[in-house]
């Protein structure tokens, strides 16, 4: 046999039989590096193949693209062999991969098999996302991504990001020139001390960035090379994580006071000095007491966002006025109770008084006066003022103390009710029946993620209202028939708001984020609700639509940064929302010389 292989070879070409042992390593394959000949103590050099071709191109997520493959790039690109030889459109990868998605029973099998596709094709992960959108959504954002975070370190198998510990405090600058893109445009940053309302997940809260930016770029078009996702582990205060052999985090307490500031410092100084003044920064699932500070203390030196914050308020603020044109109205003929006063809360609450204080030109702290805020130890009232949180001052207003929302629902007699308060089945039927009772039409959001922490199902909602609500949560719910009639609950999901957003600041060169642009957005967001979405009882539309929606959005943003002389990209574009488009990323495959 090997004589034969010899004929071959060429009679110059050594047998395998004939080789010493140094070249014999490896099964007859030169140890050029010496690697395998090297004990498991030794130093080896980790050689990598910088251009892509071959085999390594198969395996780059940017540009592979499976069986789709022409017999030009096989050719040209030594792909003959590694493939089989059949080729398949785009379009049918897609089919399949949907096909094999729907056959999981889990959705967290989705999920992971969502990231796996993501790893290996990237074009073909943004393209599947992108198509089936109302599909997707709940798999790759919430609510499943909150149960990928919570067994992130079963699932981890390749690293997506930067994680940046306690360990690296000194060298954050140095971390970050690890990452091979150097165009980034936006950054999702946690440090995991909230994620979602499953509380404290340390170094494993990185699944929310990972999800924020893929719908950065599958529904507000900003190149995937030009995100990034990073994770800032402070350590982590649950104690289930702190004693799991899976844990991939800092296994020590949470890190706070100076030590905590000067960590976020450093890491802030060292994003500005590396991506430059208009990389946009959001923060993403920090405890509030953090949430707030950092927002107010880089908002005028950096390019920073806070969804948690402002975008959820807007997006909760475009359902609203939306809702005036199904109910007839404005803003300030209402009256607003909230259960729940942290970032999202407060947030909500404080963009709509500056949208009220807008259209009516009233002083801020009179519209605020429209607004109650309920939190763990009952309505916020003047008399609890000393002892509340700088960031829920402003909602304590003369009452007499009401110690649970029942009874606060029946003094304040409000029109909206929204919830943030991440805990389930609080608006219980006494609440709902309750705020119907004195409403023809009541506003009630439940916002609080996943669906597990939602404040009501849509069911108990149309249910308890007997029909007449006006209902939005913050994750999806399905269809409900009630007396014949089918009402389908809006989703006040911040994935209307942050990609596009994301994108206007970064198509206008934006240097700040402005409480004016995140009004721009919940407006246009609120003028895509069509009379079709109005008779469904719907106050957000479909996301079908959402890349149209989005453009509409990053014009909207933009067009308010120009005005603001926030904007560096001069000249102006003449049609912003054909500009949106035109930067949009398309996942379609492209044709290699």
């Amino acid at each position: 046999m090997e004589s034969t292989f010899k004929g071959i070879r060429g009679s110059d070409a050594p047998c395998v039989l004939d080789m010493d042992d140094a070249a014999t390593v490896a099964g007859g394959v030169e140890d050029t590096y010496g690697e395998d000949r090297a004990t498991e103590e030794q130093l080896v050099t980790p050689w990598t193949v910088s251009v892509a071709s071959g085999y390594n191109l198969l395996r780059d997520p940017r540009y592979n693209k499976g069986l789709a493959f022409t017999e030009w790039e096989r050719e040209t690109h030594y792909l003959r062999g590694l493939l089989p030889p059949a080729i398949v459109s785009q379009e049918l990868q897609e089919r399949k991969i949907m096909n094999n998605i729907r056959q999981y029973q889990l959705p967290l099998q989705r999920y992971m098999a969502l990231m796996d596709l993501q790893e290996g094709n990237e074009r073909l992960f943004y393209k599947l996302l992108i198509d089936n959108v109302e599909e997707l959504l709940p798999i790759v954002y919430t609510p499943t991504v909150g149960e990928a975070c919570q067994k992130y370190g079963s699932i981890f198998s390749r690293p997506q990001g930067l994680y940046i510990s306690l360990k690296e405090k000194g060298k954050i600058l140095e971390v970050l020139k690890n990452w091979p893109e150097r165009s980034i445009q936006v950054i999702v940053v946690t440090d995991g001390e909230r994620i979602l309302g499953l509380g404290d997940l340390g170094c494993q809260g990185m699944g929310i960035p990972v999800g924020k930016l893929s719908l950065y770029t599958a529904l507000g078009g900003v190149r995937p090379s030009a995100c990034l996702p990073i994770t800032l582990d402070v350590g982590t205060n649950n104690e289930e994580l702190l004693n799991d052999e899976f844990y991939i985090g800092l296994r020590q307490r949470r890190a706070t006071g100076q030590e905590y500031t000067d960590f976020l410092h450093e890491f802030m100084s060292a994003v500005k000095q590396n991506y430059g003044e208009k990389v946009l920064i959001q923060f993403e699932d920090f405890a509030n007491h953090n949430a707030f500070d950092l927002l107010a203390r880089y908002g005028t030196t950096h390019l920073v966002f806070n969804d948690d914050i402002q975008g959820t308020a807007s997006v909760v603020l475009a359902g609203l006025i939306a809702a005036q044109t199904l109910l007839g109205g404005s803003l300030a003929d209402h009256t607003y109770l909230f259960l729940g006063a942290g970032e999202a809360g407060t947030g909500i609450a404080e963009l709509i008084a500056l949208e009220i204080s807008r259209q009516t030109k009233a002083p801020i702290e009179e519209c605020r006066k429209k607004i109650w805020l309920v939190d763990s130890k009952g309505l916020i009232v003047n008399t609890r003022k000393e002892s509340l949180q700088h960031f829920k001052k402003p909602w304590a207003h003369e009452h007499k103390p009401v110690n649970n929302l029942l009874d606060a629902v029946n003094a304040i007699k409000p029109t909206v009710l929204i919830g943030t308060s991440g805990k389930g089945q609080t608006f219980t039927k006494d609440v709902v029946e309750a705020i119907s009772s004195f409403n023809e039409r009541p506003i009630i959001l439940a916002l609080s993620n996943p669906t597990s922490q939602a404040e009501c199902t849509a069911e108990q909602a149309y249910t308890w209202s007997k029909g007449q609500a006006v209902f939005a949560t913050g994750s999806p719910f399905d269809p409900v028939e009630y007396n014949g009639k089918i009402h389908v609950p809006g989703q006040a999901n911040n994935a209307y708001i942050f990609p596009g957003f994301g994108l206007g600041v970064v198509m206008s060169g934006a240097i700040r984020v402005h409480d004016d642009m995140l009004l721009a957005a919940s407006e246009a967001l609120a003028q895509q609700v069509t009379e079709g979405n109005f008779e469904k009882g719907l106050i957000y539309p479909p996301f079908s639509n959402i890349r149209k929606i989005s453009a509409h959005i990053a014009a909207n943003v933009a067009a308010k940064a120009y005005e603001l002389g926030l904007a560096s990209r001069r000249p102006r574009p003449k049609d912003l929302v054909k500009f949106a488009e035109s930067c949009m990323y398309s996942p379609i495959y492209r044709n290699y010389r």
